[in-house]
């Protein structure tokens, strides 16, 4: 199965995301995975995406989608992929389409996590990252035994600078603007699966896998 999936940040990409990887067995494909990859690997276009990415640059969209297009004609997509983060505009999916019309490897479903602003908030605002591992908590919902210390590792744990809600709102008006137009694209087509992300993980896991289910007959 071909699955991309959207959402804003905090919307639980990465968690269902994992849970999809582990159920249908196919690779989890994140466009800042697959950048850190072909650079740590020191392809050609990863030695040309490193090369935009250290100067503080966007890397074009013929880098990312040529990037992509070669990712996915690896051997463990045979059987289907998961894309996350890509395409996020207009521009992108155009490119995307051709791409994979190109590999006969065309999208089977999108995946849409909706979340409610107040559930975003509380989710960004109260996440706390270890600087050692990189565990993920959330004051509200998922502390840390020890305020402040990882469970795991007993690292510090820390805020993000950019985990604010006013930083939110501005990630939620880009979102609007570059990325719901893909969405609606997509809605289009049929091939949209919209899914109530505010609700706990295991309900929101529950859902998504019906959803899916029901696709594969």
């Amino acid at each position: 199965m071909n699955i991309l999936i959207m959402g804003v940040a905090g919307a639980g990409k990465g968690t269902m995301a994992e849970r999809i990887k582990e159920h249908y067995n196919i690779p989890h494909i994140s466009s800042g995975e697959m950048f850190r990859e072909a650079i740590r690997q020191e392809t050609p276009l990863g030695k040309l995406a490193k090369q935009y990415i250290d100067h503080g640059l966007l890397v074009p969209d013929d880098v990312t989608i040529t990037m992509v297009k070669e990712r996915l004609a690896k051997p463990d997509c045979t059987n289907g992929y998961l894309l996350d983060g890509f395409p996020r505009t207009m521009i992108q999916t155009g490119a995307f389409e051709k791409a994979m019309d190109d590999l006969d490897k065309k999208l089977d479903i999108v995946i849409n996590l909706n979340v409610d602003f107040e559930v975003l908030e509380e989710r960004i605002t109260g996440r706390r990252l270890c600087k050692d591992c990189g565990a993920i908590y959330n004051i509200h919902n998922h502390k840390p035994k020890i305020e402040g210390v990882c469970d795991i590792c007993g690292g510090e744990l820390y805020q993000r600078s950019d985990d604010t809600t006013n930083q939110l709102r501005i990630r939620l008006t880009e979102y609007e603007h570059l990325t719901k137009p893909v969405i609606d694209f997509y809605i289009g087509k049929g091939d949209v699966i919209q899914i109530d992300a505010s609700q706990p993980v295991e309900d929101v896991w529950n859902d998504l896998k019906k959803a899916l289910e029901a696709l594969n007959g």
